[in-house]
C-alpha cells in the first residue's frame, strides 16, 4: 500500500533522520540519514558511511537495522517503522522486507536508483512474503535540497581540484623547461 498522507509523528521523526544525514555530509559522505521507530521510540539510527567504512554495507538504513535488530534481540522487526531520508536502493530495500519492516516513510524519492517505487518497487511485491505499506513525500523538499546542495558542492569542490592540478601540470611544464636550458 503506497499512503501520500503522513502525520506530526512522521515530520518529527523525518526530522531526526534528517538529522543523522547531516551527520553524514560533516564527514563527506553522502547525506542519507535513517531511523527506526517502535512504540513512539527510536531503536536504530543510522547515516551513510560508506566511503569512510569502505564497505558497500555502509548504508543508513543497514545500520540502523542493525541497532534496531541488536534493541530487539530479533532479527524480525516487526512493529517497526523506519524513516529515511532517500528512498532505499535495492540492497536496503531487501534487507526491510527481510527484517519484516511493515512500514517505510520516505523523504525524496531516487529516480536513479531507488527500489520502493522509482526504479522497482521492492518493498512491495507481491511475490514476496512480506511488503511493506510506504509513505512518501515527508520533509520532501528538505531532504531532496541536502542531497542536491551536496552533490553541487562535491561537483564545485572536483572542478577547482581539477583547475588546480591542471595549473600545477603547467607550471611543471613551464619550470621544466627552463631547467632544461
Amino acid at each position: 500500500m503506497v499512503n501520500d498522507e503522513f502525520d506530526n509523528m512522521d515530520i518529527h521523526f523525518m526530522k531526526l533522520a534528517i538529522g543523522q544525514a547531516k551527520k553524514a555530509a560533516k564527514i563527506n559522505e553522502v547525506p542519507i540519514g535513517c531511523v527506526i521507530v517502535y512504540d513512539g521510540k527510536i531503536i536504530g539510527r543510522g547515516y551513510n558511511r560508506r566511503n569512510t567504512d569502505k564497505t558497500t554495507l555502509g548504508h543508513a538504513e543497514i545500520t540502523a537495522i542493525k541497532k534496531a535488530s541488536r534493541y530487539m534481540q530479533d532479527w524480525r522487526l516487526e512493529g517497526c517503522t523506519l524513516y529515511v531520508t532517500l528512498e532505499p536502493c535495492q540492497m536496503c530495500a531487501g534487507a526491510i522486507i527481510q527484517a519484516r519492516i511493515p512500514r517505510v516513510v520516505i523523504g525524496s524519492m531516487n529516480s536513479k536508483a531507488g527500489c520502493a517505487g522509482s526504479v522497482l518497487n521492492i518493498l512491495q511485491m507481491p511475490q514476496f512474503n512480506h511488503q511493506a505499506e510506504v509513505v512518501r513525500g515527508v520533509c520532501e523538499e528538505q531532504c531532496s535540497t541536502m542531497l542536491s546542495s551536496f552533490f553541487k558542492e562535491l561537483r564545485e569542490k572536483k572542478k577547482i581540484l581539477k583547475e588546480k592540478a591542471l595549473a600545477e601540470s603547467s607550471d611543471a611544464d613551464n619550470n621544466q623547461g627552463f631547467i632544461n636550458r
